[in-house]
């Protein structure tokens, strides 16, 4: 088959700009060949070389104490102690799940889970943070049922049990629906598999599924805008089988316990061509590929094809060659292929080779290391105006609209469809906060949640940032678990427009300030610009995954409100009513400026609730919808009533931040009131728990009828 000629039209297709392309021309000393435009396309897109954020993205607090590998591999690596480390990544799968959403958000799962077994991770929890545009956009209940099944679809097969997330819906993401996707897994501390290459002449390898023609070009179509071509980008989809996956990991798993794996790397965005690329710059190696013996699926496949594709299911290996034998054997035992299609060379090279045929000799380096890098054009976000009057409104009126509305009822029917209790570990399903899974044959305990809330960023971008890991860290302080790192899925909309590179810079200024303060370094990420449609963008949503440990002998707190207990608020409450959940369901308006975030009392607040356990039944942050949502929140999962002492509106539903919501007994309210006064950490007594009834002020309903609206909307609208 012959090449097309390199045109102008050719490369704006690719997605590379006429000042890129000659800087390839400098860097070749030629024009390129057809296969090496599409390499350069797939490593120099925004996908894969983050060349708008990698600038900022190096501010970011990345190390610690608990580090054991911080960003730039397939995941990040925390020691939990006892020669155990948590494996954990988020990863964003937006535009293919927007053009096909069932296979996006399966293969958005896909991807995760092999990012963290190719570590040597067994996974052991998943979560999804997904934004859909209104419900009653023509997409948005086709991307709901589509995604939510993926995702189902995929981690349930897997075996994996989802344990948490999120789900939010703005007319922000009508043209582009978000879905990011987390996992994480176990490994031995000191039995971690990384990337990069070593030595010279050695064997690489491919394993697992064979090659097919989807997904070519899907890196480079996520780093781009739509507009109404969406449609011709279906086949840059990729196709998943979480059974071969499953069998794959087992198969890598095994393999690694040969000591046969000297480097590994997932074949994911970009595929055979990220792959090698990575395993060769990192290892400061070159790197030959011999495509005639790559396993394919497909009759004549062109080397163009071959290099691009990102069919699921497949990685690279270096491989010890003394141990050829034994690791063929293992992949042969589970049905999968094992292929040596190339090898580790000494110079600084890509050569490409299809039946004889040189198609790539590129510089490695060029490629990945020396990608483009941009200091791109910003401007701050204006400061926002203040805040108007917010009216008066019978506060139970003000919760039955947060209670009905899909962003604030319960998402039962989302995730149901998911399994959280495969593997039987897991200690708290989705619905109660963080998630919480049994490390299994020991006394600890992870927790894991996912946050941020992006009207808070679009109005203040780092006030927003810091929002994002502050409600992190509470959620995992709720449960009992000290907060041990954090992962950033950071979704923004066209980086080349200087108020969106604003949102990002502000964003990571605050995210940074806040995982300094919290002791929560980021040590895994992904970035995911460009989304946006006809030119308009989502809200900017940096979507902040964490882990967190309950130590051997630590008592989580997974408990509920019973009769008679007291209700505690812990944390200083002013009534910050701008950009809230209040004012955007009922008033429809989104203004004045996000609550400030004080991270000096978001880690005093936090440590005392960890350090109070023994005084606590039930606990949970305060985050949108403010005291009032929070006591309907603990008091439905308890199955008992609640009173709060308030009726005005900025008391009950004022989103000030460093709160939390505790139940227990009086006697240890008591006791918990004296250790707060002598910490220094503002308590008030808001209220009790009993009865059968919500009650605010004089106002008073039932709070069966107020649980069936909240159990029951989400189903009424997309069931």
């Amino acid at each position: 088959m012959q090449d097309p000629a390199i045109t102008d039209d050719l490369i704006a297709s690719h997605g590379i700009k006429p000042d890129e392309y000659q800087r390839i021309l400098d860097i070749l000393g030629r024009e390129p060949t057809f296969t090496e435009l599409g390499i350069f396309s797939a490593m120099w897109n925004e996908h894969c070389s983050y060349k708008s954020s990698k600038k900022w993205l190096r501010s970011l607090p990345t190390s610690g104490p608990q580090v054991i590998c911080g960003p730039g591999e397939n995941a990040g690596v925390v020691d939990i102690g006892d020669g155990q480390a948590v494996v954990f990544k988020m990863e964003s799968h937006n535009h293919p799940s927007y053009i096909e959403p069932y296979q996006g958000a399966a293969t958005g799962v896909g991807g995760i889970l092999r990012d963290v077994f190719t570590m040597g991770a067994r996974p052991i929890a998943a979560m999804n943070a997904l934004s859909f545009g209104e419900p009653s956009h023509p997409r948005t209940r086709r991307l709901v049922h589509g995604v939510v099944e993926g995702v189902g679809g995929y981690g349930n097969a897997f075996g994996v049990p989802t344990v948490g997330g999120e789900v939010r819906f703005h007319s922000a993401y009508n043209g582009n629906c978000l879905v990011n996707a987390f996992a994480a897994g176990l490994a031995d501390a000191d039995k971690i598999f990384y990337s990069a290459a070593s030595g010279v002449g050695r064997p690489v390898v491919y394993l697992g599924a064979k090659t097919g023609r989807d997904g070519v070009g899907g890196a480079t179509m996520a780093s781009a805008e739509f507009d109404d071509s969406i449609e011709e980008k279906r086949p840059t989809v990729q196709v998943g089988d979480p059974f071969t996956e499953k069998r794959l990991m087992e198969a890598c798993l095994e393999l690694m316990q040969t000591g046969a794996v000297i480097s590994i790397q997932d074949m994911g965005a970009a595929g055979l061509t990220c792959s090698a690329v990575e395993m060769g710059d990192k290892g400061d190696l070159g790197v030959r590929l011999d495509l005639e013996k790559v396993p394919c699926r497909e009759t004549g496949m062109t080397a163009y094809e071959m290099m691009l594709s990102e069919s699921q299911e497949r990685m690279l290996m270096v491989l010890d060659p003394s141990k050829e034998a034994a690791a063929k054997a293992v992949f042969d035992k589970w049905d999968l292929d094992f292929a040596i299609v190339g090898e580790t060379i000494a110079e600084d090279r890509f050569l490409v080779v299809h039946n004889g045929k040189v198609m790539a000799d590129l510089p490695l380096k060029a490629l990945s290391g020396n990608a483009p890098e941009y200091d791109r054009p910003w401007v701050a976000t204006p400061a926002a105006d203040p805040l108007g009057d917010v009216p008066q409104i019978d506060p139970l009126d003000a919760l039955k609209a947060l209670l009905v509305s899909p962003n604030y009822c319960a998402r039962t029917w989302v995730y149901e469809q998911y399994d959280s209790q495969v593997m039987a570990d897991t200690v708290r399903i989705p619905g109660f906060g963080a998630g919480v899974i049994r490390i299994h044959g020991t006394g600890k305990k992870l927790a894991f949640t996912s946050d941020v809330t992006p009207r808070y960023v679009k109005a203040n971008p780092e006030q927003g940032g810091r929002q994002a890991v502050a409600e992190a860290f509470r959620n995992l302080c709720a449960v009992g678990a000290k907060p041990l790192a954090a992962t950033d899925n950071l979704n923004f909309g066209n980086p080349e427009k200087p108020v969106i590179m604003g949102q990002l810079v502000g964003a990571l200024r605050g995210i940074g300030a806040a995982c300094l303060a919290l002791d929560m370094p980021i040590v895994s990420g992904n970035v995911s610009l460009y989304n946006e449609t006809d030119g308009v963008g989502i809200l900017p949503t940096p979507t902040i995954g964490a882990v967190g440990l309950i130590a051997d002998g630590e008592e989580p707190i997974l408990g509920f409100a019973r009769e008679g207990h007291v209700a505690l608020l812990i944390g200083e409450t002013t009534g910050h009513l701008g950009q809230s959940a209040l004012l955007a369901e009922i008033f429809n308006r989104e203004d004045g400026d996000a609550p400030p975030v004080d991270l000096a009392a978001e880690r005093r607040n936090g440590d005392f609730i960890r350090a109070n356990r023994d005084l606590i039944r039930s606990c949970t942050d305060l985050s949108d919808g403010g005291l009032a949502l929070a006591a309907f929140e603990m008091a439905e999962a308890s199955g008992v009533g609640v009173t709060l002492d308030m009726e005005d509106t900025p008391t009950l539903f004022g989103e000030d931040q460093a709160r939390y919501l505790v139940a227990c007994n009086f006697d240890y309210a008591e006791a918990l009131m004296g250790r707060a006064t002598a910490a220094g950490v503002p308590i008030t007594t808001v209220g009790r728990f009993g009865g059968n009834t919500v009650r605010m002020g004089t106002s008073e309903t039932p709070l069966g009828a107020l649980a069936a609206l909240y159990r029951g909307s989400f189903g009424a609208i997309f069931g």
